[in-house]
């Protein structure tokens, strides 16, 4: 046996709410939230719209009868319906939004990291340059001390 004490559940779970992470992680979602409200719209008053031009006004009324007949909707509905424009519009908004996250987020963010990296192995160079240099000196400087004891040292003799 030990004489370590465990921590306990509570100090635990504690240590887990303080942690960065899990701040950011609310964050991300409380965002994320508001953001699918914004990619909703567009779906619903921009792409629904372009939709109707060619159609019905909304992606969900896109569908086929796979049993017939399919007539009337919600409960009243007989037959077996695929609704397959449910499927684009969601296709859509996901799409859209991985397109808005990828842009503007995932994107500046690795050329940001890129460059941090770049200039992070451009120091290293440069310091390991530097590095190389003062060896080189000291090997110069030991070679001289040499040198002189064994040119001084002979003169002696």
């Amino acid at each position: 046996m030990s004489d370590k004490k465990e921590p306990s559940v509570w100090q635990g779970f504690k240590a887990f709410l303080m942690r960065g992470n899990v701040i950011d992680l609310a964050v991300a979602v409380v965002i994320g939230a508001a953001f699918t409200k914004i990619v909703n719209s567009v779906v619903e008053g921009v792409i629904n719209p372009l939709v109707g031009a060619f159609g019905t006004q909304s992606l969900d009324g896109y569908s086929s009868c796979l049993k017939g007949p399919c007539t009337g909707t919600g409960d009243s509905a007989t037959g077996v319906r695929i609704l397959w424009g449910h499927v684009l519009g969601a296709t859509l908004t996901f799409l859209i939004t991985a397109a808005v996250v990828y842009f503007l987020m995932v994107l500046p963010m690795s050329k940001y990291l890129a460059r941090q990296e770049a200039r992070r192995k451009a120091k290293e160079s440069t310091e390991e340059v530097i590095e190389v240099s003062e060896l080189e000196v000291l090997k110069e400087i030991r070679d001289a001390l040499l040198a002189q004891r064994g040119g001084s040292g002979q003169d002696r003799s």
